[in-house]
């Protein structure tokens, strides 16, 4: 048997989850329904997936929990952050994503979860105009943040704290150098209130990672992207992941671009297209809010496609992205990928994907890994960026400051996640990227 790296997940595990929308009730529920017999983790790896160790007559098959140290959804506690008042009871119904059958047997557990005030901008998400919200500076927000993490901490004996942004996409924020390069510049910039370069994500990402939580990003904010987070990710010794949940269309794409990468076709043009009618639809019909989200999912394919890798290919392909807000479909998003192929002679053909999706179905699986493999990474004394959960996120983060390129292939992806275990269960990261 083979010596974990990862010290046991002794205690409980609290999760604490920037927005109480669609997503992050969906996930909650599932939790507390699956903890009751009353329903499946369908579509979450920590809970399925099996992981081959060793090689040879020593080959075996494992779950996660059977190579390292995973928390136990026993021992999860919820607590969360949100601009609207309602608890998570009020709020699962409200989403319209899960029937009431499947939410009223843990109808009391939701109930008790009631959001803290959020520490919010209107500016950052025109669209919202809920009233359960702190007041002060950038700097003030932090310090109050700080204080709610150290309270639910110790009001619900948790040994350990994960939080988890499940939030609606900010409006975009250039990195700039001035603020977002030294931990210095970014402090001085929140002190001094810069409301411009200091997104209300920020001042989550920086308590947290202050109170020695890890942080996941699961939209596609700048929030931890930028040299400044990395370095107090460092100095705290802490996970950070992001950006962006994988859910639908990006999913689709980080696995079907091999395909054509792996049979040498030629790509002429990607077209993607999306109808989404929840919150998170409603925000990103503001286009300052949409931009954030199309650097995220434009971002997927040039580098799985290279051009300078193969330019008879992938020279001048042409690849758009558009979200529609459509309100009928609630929380059902429908997304279309046209794909204009060339073959042998450069013989033009087509592939149309239609993907009827239901995004918090999608999503909130992924939420349960992010947190359980970032409280794992935190034990194992992982701290920085977690490539390896880039598998779970759509514009996985990277050292551009580096030139370092992020690696977008699903299946390149699922083996930088199978080695990390692997490396954390004390087996050897015995698979190779090629």
């Amino acid at each position: 048997m083979s010596q974990s790296i990862a010290k046991p997940a002794t205690g409980k595990l609290g999760v604490m989850v920037v927005g109480l929308g669609a997503v992050t009730t969906t996930f909650m529920t599932g939790v507390l329904m699956t903890r009751k017999g009353l329903a499946k983790p369908v579509g979450s790896m920590t809970q399925y997936d099996r992981i081959r160790v060793g090689e040879g007559e020593d080959k075996k098959y494992l779950k996660y929990n059977e190579i390292v140290p995973i928390a136990d959804l026993n021992d999860i506690e919820f607590a969360a952050w949100d601009v609207y008042p309602a608890n998570a009871y009020e709020s699962a119904l409200n989403a319209q994503v899960l029937k009431r059958e499947d939410i009223e047997p843990v109808r009391d557990e939701l109930i008790a979860i009631k959001p803290l005030p959020a520490a919010f901008d209107h500016n950052y998400a025109k669209r919202l105009d809920g009233n359960n919200l702190k007041q002060g500076t950038r700097w003030e927000l932090v310090e109050q943040l700080r204080e709610d993490i150290r309270r639910f901490k110790a009001e619900k004996n948790c040994d350990r704290i994960v939080v988890l942004w499940a939030a609606s996409t900010e409006v975009y924020v250039p990195v700039d150098e001035k603020c977002h390069y030294t931990l210095e510049a970014l402090e001085a910039a929140m002190k001094a209130d810069d409301k411009e370069h200091i997104a209300p994500s920020m001042c989550y990402a920086y308590a947290a990672l202050s109170e020695g939580a890890p942080f996941i990003m699961g939209a596609p904010n700048t929030t931890v992207d930028i040299p400044a987070m990395w370095e107090l990710a460092e100095k705290t010794h802490m996970p950070i992941a992001g950006k962006d949940f994988k859910t639908g269309q990006t999913l689709v794409k980080s696995g079907f671009a091999p395909i054509i990468g792996t049979r040498c076709l030629g790509l002429s043009g990607w077209f993607s297209t999306n109808i989404l009618g929840n919150r998170d639809g409603l925000v990103l019909d503001e286009p300052a809010n949409f931009r954030t989200k199309e650097v995220s999912k434009l971002s997927t394919l040039e580098s799985i496609l290279v051009p300078e890798a193969q330019p008879d290919l992938y020279t001048n392909y042409y690849h758009k992205v558009r979200i529609n807000y459509y309100p009928p479909r609630d929380d059902n998003k429908e997304g279309w990928d046209n794909i204009d192929i060339f073959g042998w002679m450069g013989y033009p053909m087509q592939i149309k994907i239609n993907f009827l999706c239901r995004d918090s179905i999608l999503a909130a699986p992924l939420c349960l890994d992010l947190v359980l493999l970032s409280d794992l990474a935190a034990r194992a004394g992982r701290y920085g960026i977690q490539r390896f959960l880039s598998f779970f996120l759509k514009s996985p983060m990277h050292d551009y400051t580096k030139n370092e390129v992020p690696v977008n292939h699903l299946f390149q992806q699922y083996v930088m996640l199978k080695n990390a275990i692997r490396e954390m269960g004390g087996y050897k990261a015995d698979e190779l990227i090629d």
